[in-house]
């Protein structure tokens, strides 16, 4: 009899043995696991097709909860979530127990995604292939202790988005259209959609005491005086329509960052689809942690950090948009220039000023450069799987410079829309950065 239970205790052994070497063997570094969770929630945004105030969203929870949960790597890390508004105190590991941080990192994030976005199932599948990957490093105690860890820090993460407003402003009132007022916003072709997000200001803020803690500068005044400044700005929007060169139809496009353009050819309607700005943010910070081998504690922190920037930047400019509710060029050009015209790239549905590209930019850059430093140079791949070519910078300061360009090379803003936009990001980044400390 005891022969025969050692026989069997032997055979399970040897059977889970064998289950183990089936599982798949770790692969990646620690970071380049962060790098592929961050690259798979792009994607998802992508094919969801999310406004880009609503991807702001998508990103700053799950990009916390990976930073909450995977800081401890670093012993004297400090918690970003403590210093934000609305977040309950952040939990810590058990003094004396074994972690691996990396593993609760990515549960916590992998937790955290299902909640903001609709392809559930595209992230529970990485959420299985990596966590197997991971738990062949470390002991089943381990593992599991950090997978309990991620869900933990998850929970405080959800708690907090759960009554960010986010829910209440679905129900809120649509954007009133009123086209009697001169100089006012009003839908633009081809689809003349209603006012993207017009109750976006009214989601909590973060780091900002309010939507309009820090206000952009008041806009020049709407004038159809041909020596106006403002006349003036829209004739260099349609001047530049007829004398656009190719480096200015290659910086449009590659700025577009239109998550969903439709274009109609006949009876036809056919969609395209690409990142958001906010998505191409956050790709310039992973290209650039690539570039720099930054490890995984501070790739943590350059992810989160820049996403907050982001969310709390569309709230700030959505603000601005529709208090002032500024007519798009194209919406003017077409009344008293020439009514076939049309922009070089297509004009999103919301107000003009300021242009939220250039606003989330700046605030991006401001980041990028406080964590790594001003005249960093790099090369943006981003747009290449879109189908783009690449575009190298000296700094992430001139790259937001550019985004403010294209703007304007692509015939869907005025030139003080860009500019005041980039001002107003530069504070709000600014502010993020000096008010988060580590």
């Amino acid at each position: 009899m005891k022969l025969t239970i050692r026989l069997l205790l032997i055979g399970m052994v040897l059977f889970n043995a064998c289950r183990k070497a089936e599982t798949p063997q770790s692969s990646l570094s620690d970071v380049e696991y962060l790098h592929a969770a961050q690259k798979k929630l792009t994607d998802i945004i992508v094919v969801d097709i999310f406004s880009p105030p609503v991807a702001s969203r998508v990103y700053v929870y799950p990009l916390l909860a990976a930073y909450e949960a995977g800081k401890f790597v670093q012993p004297d890390a400090k918690s970003i979530t403590d210093q934000l508004h609305g977040f309950e105190k952040m939990i810590a590991p058990e003094n004396g127990e074994e972690y691996d941080f990396t593993v609760a990192a990515i549960k916590a994030f992998c937790t955290t995604v299902p909640k903001v976005v609709f392809s559930v199932q595209e992230i529970q599948d990485f959420e299985q292939k990596t966590l197997a990957e991971l738990e062949e490093r470390c002991s089943d105690k381990v593992f599991k202790r950090s997978v309990a860890f991620g869900e933990k820090v998850a929970e405080v993460i959800m708690k907090r988005m759960a009554s960010d407003n986010y829910n209440e402003t679905r129900g809120m009132p649509r954007f009133e259209v009123i086209a009697d007022i001169k100089g006012r916003w009003v839908p633009t072709p081809p689809d003349y959609q209603d006012g993207l997000e017009p109750n976006w200001p009214k989601m909590k803020t973060m780091v900002l005491d309010s939507a309009n803690a820090i206000p952009a500068e008041a806009p020049i005044p709407y004038s159809e005086d041909p020596d106006s400044p403002f006349w003036k700005e829209l004739l260099e929007v349609y001047d530049l329509s007829k004398t656009i060169n190719d480096e200015q139809e290659d910086i449009a496009i590659f700025w577009d960052c239109n998550p969903f353009v439709s274009t109609q050819k006949g009876h036809l309607m056919l969609q395209d689809k690409k990142m958001t700005p906010g998505g191409h943010w956050l790709a310039i910070c992973q290209q650039f942690l690539k570039k720099e081998n930054i490890d995984f504690y501070n790739s943590l922190k350059a992810y989160a950090l820049t996403s907050v920037a982001l969310y709390e930047a569309f709230i700030a400019c959505w603000e601005e948009k529709y208090r002032v509710v500024r007519i798009r060029p194209e919406t003017l050009i077409r009344a008293h220039i020439d009514k076939e015209w049309h922009p070089y790239i297509q004009t999103p549905p919301f107000p003009a000023y300021t242009s939220g590209h250039s606003t989330i930019s700046a605030a991006s850059a401001e980041i990028l450069t406080g964590l790594f430093g001003d005249n960093q140079a790099y090369t943006d791949t981003s747009e290449e799987e879109y189908g783009l070519p690449v575009r190298s910078f000296t700094s992430f300061r001139q790259a937001a410079l550019e985004v403010s360009d294209s703007r304007v090379y692509g015939g869907i803003h005025f030139r003080s829309d860009c500019d005041a936009g980039n001002r107003h990001g530069i504070k709000i980044g600014q502010l993020v950065f000096d008010k988060i400390k580590f």
